[in-house]
């Protein structure tokens, strides 16, 4: 993985003051992703977010660092996840779940670790922790899904609830489930190089939800993919997905139709967490008029 440290001047933008966000973090983990800016295309992060609170996370399990996050410690969720895809060489492994030590303390392992029980007071302060979803409508939502990732240590890696938002099963398991199925079918399809991942989750209008007083819920799930190169010939219904393409996604049934419209006619069990595809310059202006953030995901709309 590259070591070199940022330097882009847009990324000082990272750390401007939103009330929504809270105060600035300088923390344990890392003041940017300079170990880990492989998962980016170009290896340039996202610019032009106003990330107070927010803490850059190179994710590392068993002495690898398999993808990034940007999370949030006074909300113990993630703002995104950025990996890239990879086709998967084994089964989903076994559901063990990690935390993040250096998020409880600077002294810490930097790798993830299995929860202990009983948990530790410093893990529970600093981050989300399994007792959290217990007794709650909410699943744990991956950012970074397993089946996107190849060797058992990256789907592994994926078991941190530090890539985890509070997801109805509506949407974990109904229309953000074959989200996830069909970019991996595009990149399975026409890809002829990598595909850069970011995923992230959208907070309500009206101000944090909670789980437990604890964990913030997202209004919305969104996703845009890079794949920067691919097949010469598209099929003319597949074009517009090429290079990049985004999606946001239903995580309250209840919520407004003013971003993702419902569709009447869906099956009840999924009906309101309906998905919505859109060009990645549509889901920037969504969120630059939700967060505030005049936002660029990836270096020049990923065009070579």
């Amino acid at each position: 993985m590259s070591q070199r440290t940022l330097l882009q001047p847009a990324i000082g933008a990272l750390f401007v003051l939103l009330p929504w966000f809270g105060g600035l973090v300088v923390g344990e983990v890392g003041n940017d992703f300079s170990h880990c800016l492989d998962f980016f295309y170009k290896e340039i992060p996202p610019t032009g977010i106003n990330a107070a609170g927010y803490q850059p996370i190179c994710q590392r399990h068993k002495n690898q660092y398999h993808f990034a996050s940007m999370y949030h410690r006074q909300h113990r969720a993630p703002l995104f996840s950025a990996y890239i895809l990879r086709l998967k060489d084994s089964k989903r492994p076994e559901d063990i779940w990690m935390y993040e030590p250096q998020l409880a303390s600077s002294k810490a392992s930097p790798e993830m670790k299995p929860f202990d029980t009983p948990v530790d007071q410093n893990v529970i302060e600093s981050q989300a922790v399994l007792e959290d979803y217990s007794e709650s409508i909410y699943t744990k939502g991956h950012l970074n899904p397993s089946m996107h990732q190849k060797t058992k240590e990256d789907q592994e890696a994926t078991f941190t609830l530090t890539n985890i938002v509070p997801q109805r099963i509506g949407s974990n398991s109904g229309p953000w489930s074959q989200l996830e199925e069909n970019v991996l079918k595009k990149f399975k399809t026409y890809c002829t190089g990598e595909m850069y991942v970011i995923t992230g989750a959208m907070p309500f209008k009206s101000g944090a939800h909670w789980i437990n007083g604890r964990v913030s819920v997202p209004e919305y799930m969104w996703s845009a993919y890079c794949c920067p190169s691919f097949k010469a010939k598209l099929p003319e219904s597949v074009q517009m997905f090429f290079p990049t393409y985004a999606a946001v996604g239903r995580n309250d049934p209840d919520s407004g139709e003013e971003i993702v419209p419902v569709d009447v006619k869906a099956k009840k069990d999924v009906r309101g967490y309906d998905v919505k595809p859109m060009p990645l310059q549509t889901l920037e202006d969504i969120l630059a008029q939700r967060l505030g953030m005049s936002i660029s995901l990836f270096d020049g709309h990923c065009q070579k």
